[in-house]
């Protein structure tokens, strides 16, 4: 995982690509890779947690979490990257899927038969709360 985030910050392509699995090499884009780390400035990276990826095993996973700002505003990308052996090198080869994130309501809940907030005049439950 350091040697990808640091091909970001060296703007070292070929090493982004040569580092990815088969599939992952089949979306892999170099020219937006390329825009992406031009356009941002790598403020660092932490490790949170590895498990297996050792000497002996085929696989193993990285959570971590990637600072960079572009554009003025921070960002942290937070993943758990996995990765495996091709050919006896380590390759990424995608991510944990992330935990879905709450919906937050922000305005007050519509009732079944209050009037439809789309100004139709008819009741909500009759005309956009229709599936």
């Amino acid at each position: 995982m350091r040697s990808r985030y640091s091909a970001f910050v060296k703007h070292a392509f070929a090493h982004l690509h040569g580092s990815l699995s088969a599939g992952q090499q089949r979306d892999y884009s170099n020219e937006e890779a390329e825009r992406w780390a031009k356009n941002s400035e790598w403020l660092g990276l932490q490790i949170v947690k590895t498990d297996q990826g050792g000497p002996d095993d085929t696989s193993g996973w990285v959570e971590f979490k990637a600072r960079f700002r572009t554009q003025g505003q921070e960002h942290e990308h937070h993943e758990v990257a996995v990765f495996g052996r091709e050919n006896g090198h380590w390759v990424y080869t995608g991510q944990v899927g992330a935990k879905g994130t709450p919906v937050r309501r922000e305005g007050p809940k519509i009732g079944r038969n209050d009037p439809c907030p789309c100004g139709s005049g008819k009741k909500y439950k009759k005309c956009c709360a229709v599936e």
